[in-house]
């Protein structure tokens, strides 16, 4: 599992971020930027577009709403209303549910989605697992997903008492419930398929 690169330079901002070339896909973690380089495999791509079509159509007539990447999340560090130039995180999640919507604009997300999945590739691991773990949980994302190709397992963490608690842990051949939505389950078989 390795680190992707990150630009080398002192901290940056969302502001900055805007400024970047479009055909370059960076995130922000507290201010570093982290290159989204290389485009994910063939494998990821499929995964997560069979995840992304059951929660989409689960939700097309439901005032929640899914994104796929690359779409901006942008995790400010208070609630208060704050600019571009101050906002020093931003990340592209492979998938992100949002049921506020307020959070939403023509840039993406303000603030955190209530269900964030990542789909683990080589060149992020680490940073989804790692980083990205801490980060999800400090801005109280209710639910962070882990998807691994490569064993077929998910990890699921949910929020409870502002901390991530141990995590639920699914194989293959399971369905997940997604217990923020009434009746709403994910066969596991037809992600990986």
């Amino acid at each position: 599992m390795g680190f992707p690169a990150k630009k080398k330079e002192e901290r940056f901002t969302y502001g900055d971020y805007l400024q970047w070339p479009d055909e370059e896909r960076w995130e922000l973690i507290d201010g570093e930027a982290y290159d989204m380089s290389p485009a994910p495999l063939r494998k990821h791509q499929e995964i997560s577009g069979n995840i992304f079509a059951d929660f989409h159509n689960y939700l097309r007539d439901k005032h929640c709403r899914v994104y796929a990447a690359p779409f901006d999340v942008r995790l400010p560090e208070s609630d208060k209303d704050v600019s571009d130039e101050e906002i020093v995180t931003v990340v592209q999640p492979d998938i992100v549910v949002v049921c506020d919507g307020n959070k939403l604009d023509d840039k993406g997300c303000k603030c955190a989605p209530d269900i964030v999945i990542e789909i683990l590739s080589p060149h992020t691991a680490k940073k989804d697992v790692v980083t990205k773990h801490h980060l999800y949980e400090r801005h109280k994302v209710n639910q962070y997903w882990v998807l691994d190709p490569e064993t077929k397992e998910v990890v699921v963490f949910k929020l409870k008492n502002d901390r991530y608690g141990e995590p639920e842990k699914y194989k293959k051949e399971d369905t997940i419930k997604v217990d923020i939505f009434e009746d709403l389950e994910i066969d596991l078989r037809t992600i990986f398929k």
